[in-house]
């Protein structure tokens, strides 16, 4: 057993991976799985040999085979949405069914600088000897390269404008120019870049027109469904408390529809039944943020409340991701708790409980 708190995805489903190598369909050159493997182990099923695939991604099928397809081709992967619609998680998914490694990832900043994009220099070998290849230093994006596999970009709206742009040589000509050597390094197949972006962020700079045109754009929605909802956050929140050996009570997926219910209609600005229009708060209130809470909770629970899980525990987690102002934020949840949970008696420990706590 190791020691380590996360291990990437092509380690943690090492046996699922192993599994679909037997697919029959052609792969395109530098791929690790076949196109039709790789969506049957995001999207779960049974690989030809028998072993049963677990689900990575609840959604729509099309839009995962949209950017396995994608990546077949010479243009980029951009996975697109507002913050917590799993476009990381995809992403590393992706780049393990695809590559067998997900770890080549740069993130995006607002200090990012071409020399993270790029590559770098090792400045001792760099005076004692001068530009050389031995003291270049390699990004995961010139290693991408290198190797023919995925290299992924976590937030790339983050960057600057004039350093996203470094990019389009290398989507472009597949080749990164390395002057202070007079030479270029040219990707081998398999080689291609999926990167992340979300549009509900403050801290957004707006892709270049010529830079968008490298990138087919797959934009990942918020779960429509509030049954797949809670069945996206039961799910994590089991194989996550697992990995934290967090014990979980048998009222977990009754919480979690409290959780998720709570932060659809806040997320909505309307109750389930659509009868009384809400007031959204600052955040977002996405599914990664549910799954937060109900972590968190657990914690909670584990430690100071002998195992129990309920409002005491849980009503805290939610505020922290409810109340983000404290002055317009703080009023929404007010004005909620009277309107709408004060009158449902199934939420009777919440609306005490998150009472209190305002």
């Amino acid at each position: 057993m190791t020691d380590a708190l996360r291990l990437p995805a092509e380690q943690t489903y090492t046996a699922e991976l192993e599994a679909l190598k037997t697919d029959s369909g052609d792969k395109p050159p530098g791929w690790a799985l076949s196109p039709r493997a790789a969506l049957t182990y995001l999207m779960g099923g049974k690989a030809q040999n028998g072993v049963e695939i677990s689900s990575k991604y609840v959604g729509d099928k099309r839009l995962i085979e949209t950017a396995i397809a994608t990546l077949a081709t010479d243009r980029a992967l951009l996975l697109l949405g507002v913050p917590g619609t799993a476009k990381s998680w995809v992403s590393e998914h992706i780049a393990a069914a695809v590559s067998g490694d997900s770890t080549m990832v740069i993130q995006c900043t607002a200090g990012t600088d071409e020399n993270q994009i790029r590559y770098g220099w090792n400045y001792a070998q760099l005076l004692a000897h001068g530009p050389s290849r031995q003291a270049l230093v390699p990004t995961p994006l010139l290693r991408a390269m290198e190797g023919g596999k995925l290299c992924r970009l976590e937030e790339l709206t983050r960057m600057g404008s004039d350093v996203q742009d470094t990019l389009i040589t290398v989507l472009s000509e597949k080749m990164m120019p390395i002057p202070e050597l007079n030479t270029s390094v040219y990707a081998v197949r398999g080689f291609n870049v999926i990167a992340t972006a979300n549009n509900r962020d403050k801290g957004v700079n707006e892709l270049s027109s010529a830079l968008k045109r490298r990138f087919n754009v797959v934009v990942l929605p918020l779960p429509d469904d509030m049954n797949q909802e809670i069945a996206i956050v039961t799910r994590r929140v089991g194989e996550m408390a697992q990995s934290l050996d967090l014990p979980a009570p048998k009222n977990v997926a009754e919480e979690v529809a409290r959780v998720v219910a709570i932060f659809r209609e806040l997320r909505g600005g309307a109750t389930l039944d659509g009868k009384m229009t809400l007031k959204t708060p600052s955040g977002t209130l996405s599914t990664a943020e549910a799954i937060a809470v109900v972590i968190g909770s657990l914690s909670h629970a584990a430690f100071f409340n002998n195992g129990k899980l309920g409002a005491e525990g849980v009503a805290p987690n939610l505020i922290g991701a409810i109340v983000k102002d404290p002055v317009q934020d703080k009023a929404v949840l007010e004005e909620y708790l009277e309107t709408v949970l004060k009158k449902r008696p199934d939420y009777a420990s919440y609306y005490s409980t998150l009472l209190d706590l305002v």
